[in-house]
């Protein structure tokens, strides 16, 4: 129809033709709406408006029973009685007398990982949804899919270590590698563990110091603090020093040390005095060992050093002796240029 025609029939110039048919669902949406495109697509809204509301209620009840199996997932990840029970045999429960440890941690695992997965369910059911209702509007999704692929790729390329550091801290959570209060090695930190997120970890070492490391960049974890920990001492002794004498005295005297109330909870196996573990110029060295409570291992280390020095000083046991030529070496080693020590 032409513009004269169109004028003839009472149209506005800017009126679809189909507004002139009277009784259409065209003249009552451009009535009501006074657009183009909505009384141009009024017979096809009208007639997919049941698919789309269909599809609109399948979305939502998708996502609704989706996010309601991961909080009873997650609810019974951290309360059921199976979890109570590993919570009881747990070491922690050894060391503090509760379950309440080990449950936060659990906790604050799971909440993380189901706060993940309900936002990328959500985003997938939506999604979906939105390409059914573009298909039913007859909408060429090719192109469309086509452009989103090009930006999700450079996307991908612009942020791929952010991407890795998420997946890398979903993988760390899942597999509970530590968690709050765990000491550990990340390789260039070492120290506790104070807040565990999807792409950073903070740990504070021994000096105070707080480092932020980015889980991708974190290639192999030692957790000091899981499941039992092995208090390690080393004893330097002179060639001289009669070898089953020291053993003798150092089972006594670790064996009466642990009994005492300080750490007498913390020790999980006797101490076992391993013998001769390496020979110097100076001396040797015996190495003794004792399974403790995770995280434990240094307070009994310290507790076996000072009742073992002072036994051992005693007993006038002899030590490594450090030859002048030896120190001197040393300290040439250490001096910097113009004789000022780095």
């Amino acid at each position: 129809m032409t513009a004269t025609a169109a004028l003839a029939e009472g149209l506005l110039p800017d009126q679809p033709i189909c507004a002139a048919d009277p009784g259409t669902w065209c003249a009552r949406f451009y009535q009501w709406t006074h657009s183009d495109f909505l009384a141009a697509s009024a017979d096809v809204i009208v007639s997919k408006t049941f698919s789309i509301l269909l599809i609109v209620l399948v979305a939502l009840l998708s996502r609704w029973l989706l996010h309601r199996a991961i909080r009873r997932l997650i609810d019974n990840a951290v309360d059921n009685r199976f979890s109570r029970a590993i919570a009881r045999r747990s070491p922690r429960r050894q060391r503090n007398g509760s379950v309440e440890a080990v449950t936060a941690r659990r906790s604050q695992r799971a909440k993380t990982i189901g706060s993940v997965l309900r936002s990328i369910t959500s985003a997938v059911v939506l999604l979906i949804a939105s390409i059914m209702i573009l298909a039913e509007f007859n909408v060429a999704l090719g192109p469309i899919l086509a452009s989103a692929g090009i930006v999700g790729v450079a996307v991908g390329f612009g942020a791929q270590n952010l991407v890795r550091d998420f997946l890398s801290g979903m993988f760390m959570l899942l597999e509970d590698q530590y968690g709050v209060g765990d000491v550990v090695d990340v390789g260039d930190a070492v120290g506790t563990v104070e807040t565990v997120g999807l792409r950073i970890t903070t740990i504070r070492d021994v000096k105070g110091t707080l480092w932020y490391v980015r889980n991708g960049e974190i290639v192999r974890v030692g957790n000091m603090t899981q499941g039992y920990a092995v208090a390690v001492v080393d004893l330097p002794l002179a060639h001289t020093a009669d070898t089953d004498e020291v053993t003798e005295l150092v089972t006594r005297v670790s064996t009466e040390r642990l009994a005492q109330d300080d750490v007498k909870d913390d020790v999980l196996q006797p101490v076992q005095v391993l013998g001769v573990d390496k020979v110097t110029a100076e001396g040797m060295v015996l190495r003794l060992t004792a399974k403790v409570s995770p995280g434990r291992q240094f307070v009994v280390q310290r507790a076996l050093n000072a009742a073992i020095t002072s036994a051992l000083d005693d007993a006038k046991i002899p030590r490594p002796v450090v030859y002048p030529a030896a120190a001197d070496t040393s300290k040439a080693a250490i001096s910097g240029p113009g004789g000022g020590t780095t």
